[in-house]
This record gives structure tokens, C-alpha cells and sequence, in this order.
């Protein structure tokens, strides 16, 4: 990649401020790469996060450094574009300026908010607090430590007598299908590998859903599926299950029964609420997402948009697109091209979204993928189709040939893998 040295004037060139480094910030930013606009990033991190591979992360599939790349190598050929390592405090729409935590202020002539979502935890008690979520890098790393010093101190405690460890996956989407997976096969490999005195019997994983089935979205079969995988793996699988409070090392249901667990993963869904996106308009959409036109534009605003998770974009059909990573990215270069015509004086067109599929990995050679024709694809094809998507998408050529070699690698033969524990006191437990 060539590096081209950032624009230092073009004071007379529209600035386009971008909230926001994720999939949807990103695909705004390379919309708008070499054209006749400004272009600042702003975000509290100085990388993209590839989301959809954090829960290898946390079950130490890949490093941290795997699924993260810097945003300024990102756009190191794109003279335009400039990024900013803050936090934003403030939107203020009145004088079109963004406010930062540090006190200083940044102008705009355009405004894109594509801060994401967080977790949900549906104000249950407790939840918040002591289960972990996986929607960030830093929850990648913590949970991952958690999980791995959960073992070693069973280990332990297994030279004196039989320890039962209890894994909770709460959610029974892809995110907590995947989770699941993944964690059984760390255990495994943790204790044939690594020589922990643990009985594989009473280390369990047990993945908990109110629904009444795995993947809500796909077709059933491809929940049934799913279902079978996870229990040849050792994956308890409950249904009907509603969570009620989670205490530090266990968890309430609404029937009483208190479950004791070294963790709780929680993978229950996303929420907008609470982030910035909330706070543009009075009465924000649903899940807390901003509200926003066909084009993207925020509703009563002729200068902001929103995109991602955090926009409630609508489908078309009087419903709203889901949190997928595709709609992040559709909907950034969509947004991209309406700024570019906005400023040539022509008139918008709206956001269409186009269906490439879902999927969701369940193990080694064990995936699903609901294709928009064609059906269900599952099993080792499935799984191969996975890998070559998430391939295509990662940013960064490093990260890509570490992980096809590191997938490659494991395909054949579990490796010793990045089994660390690597934190400080304050976050390794």
C-alpha cells in the first residue's frame, strides 16, 4: 500500500465528520476516500474491530491482533481522510459541531453517527454487572481470562476433590450458538493438551434461550441442526429458559432454580440505548435506535445521518433492517454515495438493502448459512462457505493470511493455540 501524505489544507471542501469505526463507519469513510470532501473518524479506539470473530478471540481461537486492524493504515493512500482518537461527549446539531470529552470541538457541514449497539441485558439484575458480554475487543480479552483461569483453578482444586464447573451461555442466536461451540472445543483441547486434572464429564456448557429453538432467524431445519451439533459436541441445550438475576458466580430462573457458574456469557441480543445515537432525536426508535429517513438522514435533519447498528433504517415494507454487519456496510456506502450527491446539488435516493444470507459456525467442519435463494447450506460446505465470507471481509492482508493459517492449522490438528491469561489484576478476573 502506498501512503499518501494527509490533505493539509482544502479549507473550502465540505467536512464530514464520521462517529464511529466500525463496519459502517469504515464503509462510509471508503465511500468518501479521494473525493472532493474532508473526512475525520472519530473513535475512543484507534482500530477496527472485525465483530464477528471476537468470540474466537474470547475462546482463544485467534489473538486479540487477529481480528483488529488500525484505522489510519486503513485509510494510509487516502489523502482526505483523517482520524481522531476521542470520545465524544456531545452532538450539537444547533451549530453543527461535535463536542469531545478532552473540550475541544470539531466542525461539520455532514455529520455520520455509526457508533453500533451494546449489549442487552433487558434490565435484569445483576446482569450488567457480572455477566460478560462480547461485543468489543476489551470483552473479548476479559472473557477469554475469565474462561482460562476458571480452569486453572480447578485444576487445582481437583487434586483434593472432583470439580463440576458450569460454563452459561445465555442467547441461542449466532452469537451464542458460535460462543458455545467454540467453548466446548476449548475445553476439550485444554484438558487433552494441557494436561488439566479435570474430569470432561463435569465441565459443562450449557447454552440457555427463552425461544424454542436455536437461530430464530433461519428455517428449522437449520435450528435442528444446530441443536444436534452443539450436543455431539457436550452442549446442554435449554429451552423456555428465562434468566431473572445473575449474581457474581451464578445465575436466577424465573422457576427458582439457581445455577452456580464459573461464567456467564451473555449473547441475549443488542440495544442502541445508551449510546449516542439515543440522544439525537427526542423520542428515539426502537431497541433506542435513531430514527431515520429512506436516504439514512436523520428525521428533521437535512445534515446528519446515521447508519449501522445504531439506525433504525427501514426495509421498505414498514419494518426495519436487522443488526447485521451486512447492513452496517450496505448502508455506509450507501450513505457515502448520498453525501457525494447531496453536495453536487442532486437529490437523494433511498437505502435498499440487498439479502446475501445469514450464517452461523458451530465447530470444526459444522456450519449453517441461509442463502436469500437456494435454501440452507450446513456441514462441512457450510462451514467452508463461513470461513471464505469472513475471510473476504476481514480488513487487512496480515490478517487475513494469519488467520486462514491459523484456521488451516487447527483444521488438521489443534495446535497449542493462544491459550494465555494476559491481564492485570484488575481485569483478569
Amino acid at each position: 500500500m502506498a501512503y499518501a501524505p494527509k490533505m493539509k489544507n482544502g479549507a473550502d471542501l465540505a467536512h464530514v465528520v464520521i462517529i464511529g469505526g466500525g463496519f459502517a463507519g469504515v464503509a462510509v469513510a471508503r465511500g468518501l476516500a479521494k473525493k472532493k470532501v474532508r473526512v475525520t473518524i472519530i473513535d475512543k479506539h484507534n482500530f477496527h474491530t472485525f465483530l464477528p470473530l471476537l468470540y474466537q478471540v474470547a475462546t482463544a481461537g485467534l489473538e486479540p491482533a487477529d481480528v483488529a486492524y488500525p484505522i489510519r493504515t486503513i485509510f494510509g493512500d487516502a489523502p482526505n481522510v483523517r482520524f481522531r482518537h476521542a470520545k465524544v461527549r456531545e452532538v450539537d446539531q444547533a451549530h453543527n459541531c461535535v463536542l469531545l470529552e478532552d473540550g475541544s470541538e470539531l466542525a461539520y457541514d455532514h455529520l455520520v453517527v455509526a457508533t453500533g449497539a451494546t449489549a442487552s441485558y433487558f434490565g435484569i439484575p445483576g446482569a450488567s454487572r457480572y455477566a460478560l458480554p462480547l461485543y468489543s475487543l476489551a470483552d473479548a480479552r476479559k472473557l477469554r481470562n475469565r474462561l482460562l483461569l476458571s480452569l486453572e483453578r480447578a485444576d487445582v482444586q481437583a487434586e483434593h476433590a472432583s470439580v463440576a464447573l458450569n460454563y452459561v451461555v445465555v442467547g441461542g442466536g449466532p452469537t451464542g450458538v458460535e460462543t458455545a461451540g467454540a467453548l466446548s472445543e476449548l475445553i476439550g483441547v485444554a484438558i487433552k493438551r494441557d494436561g488439566l486434572q479435570l474430569d470432561a464429564t463435569k465441565v459443562r456448557v450449557r447454552l440457555i434461550d427463552l425461544a424454542p429453538r436455536l437461530l430464530t432467524a433461519f428455517p428449522e431445519s437449520a435450528s435442528k441442526y444446530a441443536k444436534k451439533e452443539l450436543e455431539s459436541m457436550g452442549v446442554d441445550i435449554e429451552f423456555g429458559r428465562s434468566v431473572v438475576e445473575v449474581e457474581e458466580h451464578a445465575l436466577r430462573f424465573a422457576d427458582g432454580e439457581r445455577l452456580e457458574a464459573a461464567a456467564v456469557i451473555w449473547a441475549a441480543g443488542v440495544t442502541a440505548s445508551g449510546t449516542l445515537a439515543t440522544d439525537l432525536q427526542a423520542s428515539s426508535g426502537p431497541g433506542g435506535r435513531v430514527r431515520v429517513a429512506s436516504d439514512l438522514r436523520v428525521l428533521e435533519s437535512t445534515n446528519v445521518w446515521a447508519v449501522g447498528d445504531g439506525a433504525a433504517v427501514p426495509d421498505g415494507n414498514g419494518a426495519y433492517c436487522p443488526q447485521l454487519a451486512p447492513v452496517a456496510i450496505q448502508s455506509g456506502k450507501h450513505c457515502a454515495r448520498q453525501i457525494v450527491r447531496v453536495l453536487a446539488g442532486q437529490a437523494t435516493e433511498p437505502f435498499v438493502y440487498k439479502n446475501k444470507g445469514i450464517m452461523a459456525t458451530i465447530g470444526r467442519r459444522a456450519a449453517v448459512a441461509k442463502l436469500p435463494v437456494g435454501g440452507v447450506i450446513r456441514g462441512t460446505l457450510g462451514w467452508l462457505a463461513w470461513l471464505g465470507l469472513h475471510l473476504w471481509y476481514l480488513v487487512g492482508f496480515r490478517n487475513r493470511l494469519r488467520v486462514m493459517i491459523n484456521w488451516t492449522w487447527r483444521y488438521f490438528d489443534w495446535p497449542s493455540g493462544p491459550r494465555l491469561i494476559v491481564a492485570d489484576a484488575e481485569t483478569a478476573d
